[in-house]
């Protein structure tokens, strides 16, 4: 189970020590994933783009593929990188559960329907019922299930069981007899999507902005190292501009992206519809500043808990302290170990990179 998987991460963390000895420094490691709004973190490292914004603030940051995103966020909590694309919820379980100090540094976008609830053949929701349902175990998708089943009046343990599968196998496991239904995220659910007799009961459309995809890094290390925030934010939103665009270069790069995740533009497009981009860092900033978004971090806080996995030993859904860019926070105000910051988001706003 991905508990235990935490765990180990943490214990990790704690044996190299990494989280805690930030200091100043040059060189930098992100981490990320596939996914169709971190797509942009590989462009970042092949187009160069990232080395240019790096130079111009004298330092270097390397940006490294992961090819299972639990494993991506695993390496992150034990120091391995400083920082990884990951989703809010599981910011929240992983490191900051597990008692590392992260900040979202970029608020990419929510996912819009890119993350899905699958049925091989005829049915609804309610026809999950008794059912085996595969995902990533602890993940969002298990997040969407729950929020799937529930407004329907099921549970998971209306279920014939969940069977954790990795996102790297997610889709050879939905080509075998055995599995019935799935849930999981964009590449997968558009590969997933094209067999014959699939139905998608349920997506993320369903629940707009609560399953948010940041680029979260260590907190000391941005608070010792500005020019890393700035560097990564530059390039981030320089990218936003030019693959929000319709010209050669724009189309370029989503073709790149494509090419990347394994589809074609019209497909990789298809997947950027189902994505709520924030391509301009100021809607990045009023969504990080919305009133919405404690609400959303409360209820994930509590499905975490209910599951078991929000930090070893947690005395109730409060135990990780989560604060925002006004200063308030939620959870516990004397165990902070999750930050939504938008200075470097507000700096390209103003233009100030």
């Amino acid at each position: 189970m991905l508990k235990s998987t935490i765990l180990s991460a943490t214990v990790l963390a704690a044996a190299f020590g990494a989280p805690a000895m930030a200091e100043q420094k040059t060189e930098f490691k992100l981490a990320w994933s596939i996914y169709a709004g971190w797509m942009p973190w590989g462009y970042l490292e092949s187009s160069g783009l990232m080395d240019k914004w790096a130079e111009k603030y004298g330092i270097d940051v390397e940006i490294v593929q992961i090819n299972d995103y639990i494993e991506s966020i695993n390496q992150y909590t034990a120091g391995a990188f400083d920082g990884v694309t990951a989703t809010n919820m599981d910011t929240l379980s992983i490191p900051s559960g597990g008692g590392v100090d992260t900040t979202a540094l970029i608020v990419g976008d929510y996912s819009n329907g890119n993350d899905a609830v699958i049925l091989k053949g005829e049915g609804d929701l309610a026809s999950l019922k008794g059912k085996p349902v595969n995902l990533v175990e602890l993940s969002v998708s298990h997040y969407l299930l729950a929020r799937a089943l529930d407004g329907v009046g099921l549970s998971e343990a209306d279920l014939g069981g969940v069977i954790n599968t990795s996102d790297a196998d997610m889709v050879a496991a939905y080509a075998t007899p055995e599995v019935e239904a799935v849930v999981t995220w964009n590449p997968l659910v558009s590969t997933i999507m094209e067999e014959p007799g699939a139905n998608k009961l349920f997506d993320s459309s369903n629940i707009p902005g609560e399953i948010i995809d940041l680029m979260v890094v260590n907190t000391e290390t941005l608070q010792d190292n500005p020019a890393f925030g700035k560097a990564v934010a530059g390039a981030w939103y320089e990218l936003m501009s030019i693959m929000s665009s319709d010209t050669p270069e724009g189309v370029a790069a989503r073709e790149a992206m494509a090419e990347a995740s394994g589809t074609d533009l019209a497909g990789y497009e298809a997947q950027l519809a189902a994505t709520q981009m924030f391509y301009d860092p100021a809607a990045a900033v009023a969504f990080t500043e919305s009133a919405e978004l404690p609400k959303t971090m409360v209820s994930v806080a509590e499905f975490l808990f209910d599951k078991g996995i929000l930090g070893e030993g947690a005395p109730s859904p409060d135990f990780v302290g989560v604060a925002y860019p006004d200063g308030a926070t939620t959870g516990d105000a004397g165990n902070v170990k999750f930050r939504f910051d938008t200075t470097y988001m507000q700096m390209a706003a103003d233009g100030n990179l």
